[in-house]
């Protein structure tokens, strides 16, 4: 029983573990070519939506999918250019001046920026 109980309390905490590690934190600035973009903390390229309206997102459901919001932890502190916009799911999203951040499905290795221009609507996200 108490062997069980353990297992089970490891199972947990290292699923808590993995959960909290793919959770997003504000941007780095990378230089890709003579270009200054915002990445994410995998160096994955950040882009901004033409479509959205400061503070609010208007990428929802397939759009999401192709666009992943670039994600806020709970209790995260804005500060600065950063703000924190609430989707309509309730999760929370980064800003950077106003405008919510997204990662491209497709970019797959650091550095790709095959998201800007898409759609004449999708840009990378610059500091």
């Amino acid at each position: 029983m108490t062997r069980t109980l353990f297992v089970s309390l490891g199972l947990a905490l290292m699923s808590a573990s993995l959960a909290e590690a793919k959770t997003m934190s504000p941007a780095a600035v990378a230089t890709i070519g003579q270009h200054k973009l915002l990445t994410d903390a995998d160096g994955q390229s950040l882009y901004t939506f033409d479509k959205d309206q400061p503070g609010k997102s208007e990428c929802t459901l397939i759009c999401a999918l192709a666009w992943p919001p670039f994600e806020a932890p709970a209790g995260a502190k804005a500060s600065g250019p950063w703000s924190i916009v609430t989707r309509p799911t309730g999760v929370t999203q980064w800003a950077y001046n106003g405008a919510p951040l997204y990662t491209y499905h497709f970019d797959s290795q650091p550095g790709d920026v095959h998201g800007d221009g898409a759609e004449g609507v999708w840009h990378v996200a610059r500091p």
